[in-house]
């Protein structure tokens, strides 16, 4: 038998398509920040300089550990777009589902005594955020309205749950007049890591990754929701319980969000108040389609929207520009990628 060797030719043509790719990712990233240049300049700011304030504000020892902080409820939401996604759905949901994460542990973190507060405010979170993305998921099933209307227009009604408890029957008598639940006691809060003001929760939320990536990876259960996410119809036919599936993404997806609501919490704020999830769930939405859905991919696009969101607050500080500017950058960023996935499929 003769052996074939690759000429080399063959052997560079690889090399040089993912050359070719990555200069066209890069040229749409340029793109994207060229346009944010020019919102700069017309809001009056010099673009060099406000650029190279957010870059010098990230590399602090404090900067670091807020992008970590910051970053570790964005993984858990955005693991709750990517698990329904694998089944063909799409959960805008996650910023409602994170609201009533943080609702349902409060509830039980307020109630419930000693060392089982933390543990049982944890899980409280996630049957919470499972069963709100449940409400959108028997919707799509039962009568057929699209997930992704249902699961936006919920992001609504768990804003005024939150709001109808600390405004009445869960404000807190002692506070200071804002509308706010009591805080949690000690025993109910998440640990800090030693030496830094990094709390516990960023180890749950990269094993619920590492996790997610496992499940849909290496068992039958990610395989089926895949088929299902494929061809509905073809797994149908196949003998693949489609509904049941659906109905197991969507809650999955709701308590991992829901826990991100519930680590938030205990790790961050300690008492719910208004403001309490600073958009964690769109932001998580679009690191999960910055990575296009994959597990590991998205556990970095958390982590870099989180220090996109710590170096915006240079912008406000430094350049004198509205907080909401920083948005403007991750939008611009999810469509410079989108608009190249879109042209390296082609």
């Amino acid at each position: 038998m003769t052996a074939t060797l690759a000429s080399p030719v063959e052997s560079a043509a690889p090399r040089r398509t993912a050359a070719r790719t990555a200069a066209r990712l890069l040229g749409a990233l340029a793109g994207a920040l060229a346009i944010f240049c020019v919102l700069l300049l017309a809001k009056g700011a010099d673009p060099v300089t406000a650029l190279g304030d957010m870059v010098a504000s990230v590399f602090t020892a404090e900067s670091l550990e807020q992008i970590v902080i910051k970053a570790t409820p964005l993984i858990l939401a955005a693991m709750a777009v990517v698990v329904p996604a694998r089944a063909g759905l799409t959960n805008v949901g996650g910023e409602g589902q994170v609201v009533i994460g943080a609702v349902a542990g409060a509830g039980v973190g307020l109630a419930v005594p000693g060392p089982a507060a933390l543990p049982l405010t944890l899980l409280a979170g996630a049957v919470g955020g499972a069963l709100w993305a449940g409400v959108a998921a028997a919707l799509r099933l039962v009568v057929g309205v699209n997930e992704a209307v249902t699961t936006l227009l919920l992001n609504y009604v768990a804003l005024d749950v939150m709001l109808y408890l600390i405004y009445e029957p869960w404000k807190d008598p002692h506070g200071s007049g804002q509308p706010a639940s009591r805080p949690l006691d000690l025993a109910a809060r998440l640990p800090l890591l030693s030496g830094t003001a990094i709390h516990m929760g960023i180890v749950v939320a990269l094993v619920a990754a590492v996790a997610v990536w496992l499940v849909l990876r290496g068992t039958s259960f990610g395989f089926r929701v895949s088929v299902v996410g494929g061809n509905p119809e073809a797994a149908r036919r196949a003998g693949l319980p489609v509904a049941r599936l659906i109905l197991l993404a969507m809650l999955l997806g709701g308590a991992l969000a829901g826990l991100a609501g519930a680590v938030h919490l205990a790790g961050v704020e300690f008492k719910l108040r208004p403001g309490l999830t600073t958009n964690i769930g769109y932001i998580a939405f679009l690191a999960a389609w910055l990575a296009r859905h994959r597990p590991l991919p998205t556990v970095g696009a958390a982590l870099l929207l989180a220090a996109v969101t710590v170096a915006g607050d240079s912008l406000q500080l430094d350049s004198g520009l509205p907080a909401a500017t920083v948005n403007i950058l991750m939008g611009l960023v999810l469509l410079a990628v989108l608009g190249w996935s879109r042209r390296a499929r082609r």
